[in-house]
């Protein structure tokens, strides 16, 4: 069953009601089985959905995530959850990337995935595997002075980009990546650094991918793009209002046609969400493609399937806000690892050139 995240260098896991935090700690421990059950219940409707749109599912293995887990540089009381595949995997054409991952309780993570994704080797033989490094994870590769900066010493450091990882190792989660076709957008932000974006392009661009580092000043907790920068279909992103991409960023997706579409605010605030949800109120944003026209939206945010529909998709609105508190919502909760067409060049006139991680 899932585990509450604990507290380590990278993760100050904290209630949402700021009153109640004063009196009481985050809870320890594994999560109740009623939580577990309603978060499951709304993972098998989507996977209802998914199935009646002729897409194959297929589930992870069940994992003791109540075991501790302890290396030769850290140890850590218990793991987490196996909710958010995003996170952790990752398909670029036929090649399935297993991510570093940037927090403790988090570093095995990738086990409920193995057996399936030895399935695929046995029975491909084109099928490329590869694992990225893994990081130590000891206390020098965080900065936990971070968690103590005052607002706005952040803001007026925001274009530095610098956050609770250290830029000596490799690290990154693969919900920070972003594929557009042969490009990938990889955000830097609290889970990906900057050598975990180096290693990426070196990795990726010999295979004629194209890696592209990008940023969101205003966002000074960043953790996975998917809750910012959203590509619906070949040509149109969702952004969102709160977190505008670096200025000049912009240039590449003008130049090659692409429309930018802001995200309407949320139905709920950030104080409304699950007591022990940490992720903002723009999970409404974690919406799921499975064709350029068909868009899968949780049920309640009703402004936003408004706005898509404006734009031509069309709208499954499910159940799914049971889920948030594990971490994500409906892209976060899949990883598409084989889809029809072809990979396209959706940026034909690269006559910008991004910043290049360093």
């Amino acid at each position: 069953g899932a585990y509450f995240e604990p507290t380590e260098p990278g993760n100050r896991p904290a209630l949402r009601d700021k009153n109640i935090a004063k009196m009481f700690s985050f809870p320890r421990g594994p999560k109740k089985q009623e939580v577990t059950e309603k978060a499951n219940e709304e993972l098998n409707g989507l996977v209802a959905l998914l199935e009646s749109q002729g897409v194959t599912v297929r589930r992870p293995e069940k994992h003791n995530f109540g075991l501790s887990v302890k290396t030769p540089f850290f140890e850590v009381e218990n793991q987490y959850c196996a909710v958010c595949p995003r996170d952790v995997m990752i398909t670029f054409g036929n090649e399935i990337l297993e991510a570093t991952m940037s927090r403790r309780s988090r570093f095995f993570e990738y086990l409920p995935y193995r057996k399936l994704v030895y399935e695929y080797w046995h029975k491909d033989p084109d099928m490329i595997w590869n694992a990225a490094p893994k990081p130590t994870m000891q206390n020098a590769m965080y900065r936990e002075d971070f968690w103590e900066r005052p607002m706005e010493d952040r803001f007026e450091s925001m274009h530095d980009f610098e956050f609770c990882v250290t830029q000596d190792e490799v690290i990154f989660d693969a919900a920070d990546c972003s594929r557009f076709g042969r490009d990938i957008f990889v955000q830097e932000s609290m889970t990906t650094n900057r050598a975990g974006i180096r290693w990426l392009k070196r990795h990726l661009e010999p295979r004629r991918f194209r890696v592209h580092d990008i940023h969101f000043p205003l966002d000074i907790f960043p953790s996975h793009i998917d809750c910012t920068f959203v590509p619906l279909a070949p040509g149109v992103v969702l952004v969102n209002p709160d977190r505008p991409i670096k200025e000049g960023e912009e240039k590449l997706f003008m130049d090659n046609g692409w429309q930018f579409i802001e995200a309407p605010l949320p139905t709920s605030t950030d104080d409304e969400m699950p007591m022990f949800c940490q992720s903002s109120k723009w999970l409404a944003m974690n919406v799921l493609s499975i064709s350029p026209k068909k868009v899968i939206c949780e049920e309640q945010e009703h402004p936003l399937h408004e706005l898509l529909d404006k734009h031509g998709f069309e709208v499954y609105p499910i159940p799914f806000r049971n889920v948030f508190e594990f971490g994500g919502s409906l892209h976060c909760a899949t990883w598409d690892i084989h889809r029809t067409g072809t990979c396209e060049d959706y940026f034909p006139k690269l006559n910008y050139t991004p910043v290049t991680a360093s």
